[in-house]
């Protein structure tokens, strides 16, 4: 391997490891249009490369949510009780989404993902205040929650907090609990996205080589390296910095990274 392409990847990872442990979101939202970009330009076939760039950055969320909720726990952060409520729908829907992914072209894929990616983008900008008597629902509320985060956060290949963090704010739940425990359910969605992704790749053809099913391994390797690492420090970083402000400027690369998807997703339409 060129490298060049490693040492990208390894930058790729530090930068996403950081966001990830500082905003508890950002990390495969990040990661999947550039990953896009560089498949691209390896020559890889156009049909498989978004999908490629989703799995490969689930599959780092893997090793990113674990050193980010290490580093939370130390801080006693982490709801428990929230992320035990939420993780049964949590891997049920994340099993799914992938399947529904490996059912949809290049194009189709890409629309879908930038069109979430910009409303994660939207919705940090917003930033609504809750209403003061909103509680967090009982457990077959919290199941069927995270049943659909799972769903939709495989399918763009996060680690949910650009859903679980609104969804816990809107009921009250301290900021900064919310990114402790989104990075705690970042483990689950991961695991199961992984391995339906790689279900989800088996049978399909014309894949690169070093892939388990949609897995690019080269990829993964380096970016983990450098991400394990740096996730930490943004979690470190998450207890000192006004990580509002750093929202704020993290929702405008959203939307630049949102624009390059739905522009691929146009441009794969016009061939």
């Amino acid at each position: 391997m060129d490298p060049a392409l490693v040492v990208g990847f390894l930058v790729l990872g530090a930068i996403v490891g950081f966001l990830a442990g500082l905003l508890g979101i950002g990390g495969g939202m990040t990661m999947v249009p550039l990953l896009t970009f560089v498949f691209t330009r390896e020559g890889f076939a156009p049909e498989h490369v978004v999908h490629m760039a989703i799995a490969t950055a689930a599959a780092t969320i893997l090793f990113t949510s674990v050193a980010s909720m290490r580093e939370h726990q130390r801080h006693g952060a982490i709801l428990w009780s929230v992320v035990l409520g939420l993780a049964p729908g949590i891997t049920i829907g994340s099993l799914v989404g992938p399947q529904i992914v490996g059912g949809m072209s290049t194009g189709v894929l890409s629309a879908f993902f930038g069109v979430f990616v910009a409303a994660a983008a939207t919705n940090v900008l917003l930033d609504r205040k809750p209403k003061p008597t909103r509680e967090l629902p009982g457990r077959g509320g919290l199941i069927a929650v995270g049943g659909g985060i799972g769903l939709i956060a495989s399918m763009v290949g996060a680690g949910g907090a650009f859903m679980t963090v609104p969804f816990m704010t809107a009921c009250n739940v301290p900021m900064r609990n919310c990114v402790a425990t989104s990075a705690a359910l970042g483990l689950p969605i991961a695991l199961a996205s992984t391995v339906g992704f790689v279900v989800a790749g088996l049978s399909q053809t014309g894949m690169p080589p070093n892939t388990i099913g949609y897995v690019y391994v080269p990829a993964l390797l380096a970016i983990v390296a450098a991400s394990v690492v740096s996730a930490p420090i943004g979690a470190r970083a998450a207890h000192r910095w006004p990580v509002n402000t750093l929202k704020r400027a993290f929702a405008f690369v959203l939307y630049a990274l949102a624009a390059y998807m739905l522009a691929k997703s146009f441009q794969t339409w016009q061939r």
